[in-house]
């Protein structure tokens, strides 16, 4: 069948989770025989990408345009190049759902998390979300939740029922450390925090516990805010030379930097299901999460809770623990993963819904 994914920045992945997400799904989908389209905003060297069809549009680069503008001009090229089904990525993007529906292409959404509720919008950026929420509920086909308080949440505030579809993640520890060998880390001699830079996720408040630790260890903080610079300058305003700030890393540089830590901390409070934390389990990472729903619910069994006036007493209790007790931890991570946060389980729920969808049509 003919597939297309929109509402990302595109893949290869390079910014976040959605692009990660449909970077995994579309390949999976690809590979299993379906034609996939994902659209793009920043151009690969290719027209193509593991099977993938990738369309490249231009978009408007501003905090509050750079999503929508591209998603609507998205929208306007598969109204053109019919599809047997759509995946809409992220809540702000529920309005452009109706016209694809009402031309006869259904079309699923998924809502990631409550992103009003991030401090780097604005009124009018909060508004726009908690309009797209209703827009969410009326417009597409299906809506895809990531997390069960995420689905509870739609069921509840809108009674509209939702598809619960977790996010996935590779499992076990890589052997390289090219990574570290570029930053000048030593396996199991870090703490490692990865998110976007903004204010609700947290980097500063993970930063200044590290510094208050007397501890020969360092702390790497990897991530960027392209919309968030007053913020990212708090963050790197630091003298002390233990704490690493290499801006953003991906692919096998980040996973190898998230096998080798001494334990990673997971510091975000807003959103569904995180894919770094997902991730950063399915790597083995000792793990310390905010006690958020949202997080408990995918950590809550294998790793540390912490408040935010206690990560220091987290940290170190953690640099207190036994090598055993740590690898305890990592094992029940790894398992937790492969159980209930698989890809291919995860692309096997995206595959039937999506053909459901075309079928019903």
């Amino acid at each position: 069948m003919k597939f297309a994914i929109l509402g990302t920045r595109g893949i290869p992945a390079s910014y976040g989770g959605f692009e990660t997400f449909a970077e995994e799904l579309s390949t999976r989908l690809a590979a299993r025989g379906h034609r996939v389209t994902v659209y793009c905003r920043k151009r690969h060297s290719a027209p193509s990408y593991r099977g993938v069809q990738l369309v490249y549009l231009p978009t408007i680069r501003h905090k509050y345009l750079d999503t929508v503008a591209h998603t609507f001009l998205s929208t306007l090229h598969l109204l053109m190049r019919r599809q047997d089904a759509a995946l809409f990525c992220n809540a702000a993007n529920a309005v452009f759902t109706l016209a694809p529906r009402l031309a006869g292409i259904p079309v699923a959404l998924n809502v990631d998390g409550l992103e009003r509720k991030r401090r780097k919008w604005n009124r009018l950026g909060r508004a726009w979300y908690a309009i797209s929420e209703r827009f969410a509920a009326w417009f597409p086909n299906a809506v895809v939740s990531d997390a069960a308080v995420i689905q509870r949440y739609y069921l509840e505030r809108y009674r509209k029922p939702t598809h619960l579809i977790p996010y996935g993640a590779e499992t076990g520890k890589l052997a390289t450390t090219g990574a570290l060998d570029r930053l000048g880390l030593e396996p199991g001699r870090y703490f490692l925090y990865v998110s976007r830079m903004e204010p609700e996720n947290n980097a500063l408040l993970v930063r200044e516990a590290f510094e208050r630790l007397d501890a020969e260890v360092k702390l790497a903080l990897v991530g960027d805010a392209p919309y968030a610079s007053s913020y990212l300058a708090q963050v790197r305003n630091t003298k002390d030379p233990r704490v690493l700030l290499p801006g953003a890393i991906y692919g096998q540089g980040y996973h190898e930097l998230l096998s080798h830590c001494l334990a990673y901390i997971h510091a975000t409070e807003v959103g569904g299901t995180h894919p770094a934390l997902v991730e950063a389990l399915g790597r083995g990472c000792l793990t310390l999460f905010l006690n958020t729903p949202e997080n408990a619910e995918v950590a809550g069994a294998v790793a540390i809770p912490f408040k935010k006036q206690d990560l220091e007493q987290k940290l170190r209790l953690v640099l207190a623990m036994s090598d055993a007790e740590r690898a305890a931890y990592q094992a029940r991570a790894m398992e937790h993963v492969r159980k209930h946060y698989n890809w291919e389980q995860v692309t096997d729920a995206y595959e039937q819904l999506l053909v459901s969808l075309a079928h019903r049509r």
